[in-house]
């Protein structure tokens, strides 16, 4: 048994060699359609992450009434922490605020630095983003204290499907790439068969049964496919790390990142090798069926 495995192995890799222009089309054609689909997942998953992202910043804001003094506010803060899925309360005054709102809009603000308009507020994370809406109701109940509590619905329930639909066309896009590939693919490996359906008819006539015929075309599409992944694996690799280095560090400055390099290239790559297997070898296996019953 392990004897005739290796015997088939040889054999897919003499007829690599022996067909090289029918070889080298279908590298090519692997080689382009995983580069595409490399492309199109690293754009989908960092997408994923950032939507993720976008997510996980969603705060509600608990703004707190004007009379209220400071053992209230320990009692208000209390109140929060005891609402279901609360992660995290973070304090911030009105002075604090209004210094940010100067930082970021400028001296048309410093005419308040005498009579601050602003009020205190909670920042309230939840552990879930899809808590907030229910932690805002909870907050907005408290009106002893409550001034108003907010996540920025319409701008958060816009990110939520966003999210989500990202999840949802991303996978159902994967899907269709990698069918796509296994056709044109499939197709690629046909032709060389089809140059070779003489050599096939031949072992037939002699006794061969279909599987000592067939595993040397299944290995033959699982080497194509190997060895079409080096190239997209490799400018995966280097390309990734490139766009890394340029696009993070700006991303940071608003609270989000991409996926990082290091575990993520080695997951893409081992990917995409596998891929190219998968849809090397099922490619010849359905190119094969014109010739062999399986």
């Amino acid at each position: 048994m392990l004897r005739n495995f290796f015997q088939h192995v040889l054999e897919s890799l003499k007829s690599l060699r022996r067909n090289g222009w029918m070889t080298v089309s279908s590298v090519t054609a692997v080689t382009v359609t995983l580069a595409l689909l490399g492309a199109f997942l690293v754009i989908i998953l960092n997408t994923v992450k950032l939507a993720q992202d976008m997510e996980n910043n969603v705060e509600v804001s608990v703004y707190v009434n004007y009379e209220t003094d400071e053992d209230e506010k320990k009692e208000l803060r209390n109140n929060l922490e005891e609402i279901p899925h609360v992660e995290s309360i973070d304090f911030s005054s009105k002075d604090e605020e209004l210094a940010r709102v100067q930082a970021s809009y400028g001296d048309s603000w410093d005419l308040f630095d005498q009579d601050n308009p602003l009020l205190d507020v909670f920042i309230v994370r939840a552990d879930d983003p899809q808590y907030v809406e229910d932690i805002t109701e909870e907050a907005n109940g408290m009106t002893e204290y409550v001034h108003d509590a907010s996540y920025g619905e319409d701008l958060s329930d816009r990110i939520f499907s966003i999210a989500q639909r990202t999840r949802t066309w991303g996978l159902i896009g994967s899907i269709v790439l990698i069918i796509v590939a296994i056709f044109l693919i499939s197709n690629t490996i046909r032709m060389t068969i089809l140059t070779r359906k003489q050599e096939i008819q031949v072992m037939r006539l002699v006794g061969a049964k279909n599987g000592y015929i067939r595993w040397p075309f299944f290995l033959e599409g699982g080497w194509i496919g190997l060895i079409g992944s080096i190239i997209p694996i490799i400018l995966m690799y280097t390309g990734y790390n490139k766009v890394y280095e340029l696009v993070n560090p700006i991303l940071e400055r608003s609270n989000f990142s991409l996926l990082q390099p290091g575990s993520f290239n080695w997951q893409m790559n081992l990917l995409l090798a596998v891929i190219g297997i998968v849809i090397g070898s099922v490619g010849s296996a359905f190119s094969m069926r014109r010739f062999l019953k399986f």
